[in-house]
């Protein structure tokens, strides 16, 4: 089966114009048209997908419950997984610097990619067929979404834990750049100097990338605080061990009431006491 048919069958769409799919399918490295513009089309219309149905499936949340929902549905590792998914990487045009940098590979590229072909899609077939492929394509991820979750990203949550402690704010450092100018991947270190912590993240942007840093540290805390539950409780459990112990060496058995001495006389000679 041709490569292109392939991506149809996994978006379960076909297209009636051929070239919008390579279009959305063309990265900027390997020339034009590529899928810039119809990524911002696609953009828009998964915005608008997600919003509607969110609207729907939780008539009790506030706007700002809902907005925060819709970030986490729509933020670029979301859609880097689903993009891994449908194996978009496989089809991507891409140019040679980009090929051998390993693009295909790169969260940024594929989640772009992806919603260029929203962006395709709605332009091929119009909004509902485009609003049918999202509700496809993101069923699970409804089926599996927690109101109760703040949605907050890493950089807030890190902040907001910190703050709550009393500690300083990280601090976010650039340590390196790889990749083409268009194309590049940052590399940023999170560092918590009073807890001594530390952790790198990379991404398509630095924003990406101090999001991911930050990740990494709210695990290590995360680790950190079962480290400290479970040693408290070890030590609790040591504590009740020795109370028990302590208690069963001070309790005397009871002792039977003693006679006088007149008593023990009249017992000696056969007397009734």
């Amino acid at each position: 089966m041709p490569q292109l048919e392939r991506v149809e069958q996994a978006l379960g769409h076909t297209f009636a114009q051929r070239a919008l799919l390579e279009q959305a399918l063309t990265h900027r490295s390997h020339g034009t048209p590529h899928n810039e513009r119809i990524e911002f089309l696609g953009d828009s219309v998964l915005n608008c997908v997600v919003a509607a149905h969110l609207f729907d499936q939780f008539p009790a949340l506030r706007e700002g419950e809902l907005s925060r929902l819709r970030a986490t549905l729509v933020r670029q590792e979301s859609l880097f997984v689903i993009a891994q998914d449908l194996k978009l990487g496989d089809y991507l045009r891409l140019g040679e610097g980009e090929l051998k940098s390993g693009g295909f590979r790169r969260p940024s590229i594929l989640a772009d990619a992806l919603e260029a072909l929203l962006g395709a899609i709605y332009l091929d077939a119009g909004f509902e067929c485009a609003q049918q492929v999202v509700l496809r394509l993101f069923e699970g991820k409804f089926a599996n979404l927690d109101p109760s979750d703040t949605g907050k990203d890493p950089k807030t949550a890190l902040q907001e834990l910190l703050q709550a402690r009393h500690f300083a704010l990280p601090t976010y450092t650039l340590r390196d750049t790889r990749g083409e100018a268009h194309a590049q991947e940052f590399f940023v270190e999170c560092c918590v100097p009073e807890l001594e912590l530390c952790a790198t993240g990379s991404g398509g942007s630095r924003r990406a990338a101090e999001q991911a840093a930050a990740r990494g540290v709210c695990y290590l805390l995360a680790e950190e605080e079962k480290q400290k539950a479970a040693e408290k409780a070890t030590r609790a459990g040591k504590v009740a061990k020795v109370a028990i112990t302590k208690t069963a060496k001070t309790a005397k058995a009871p002792q039977s009431p003693r006679t006088t001495g007149a008593a023990a006389g009249r017992a000696e000679k056969g007397e009734a006491v």
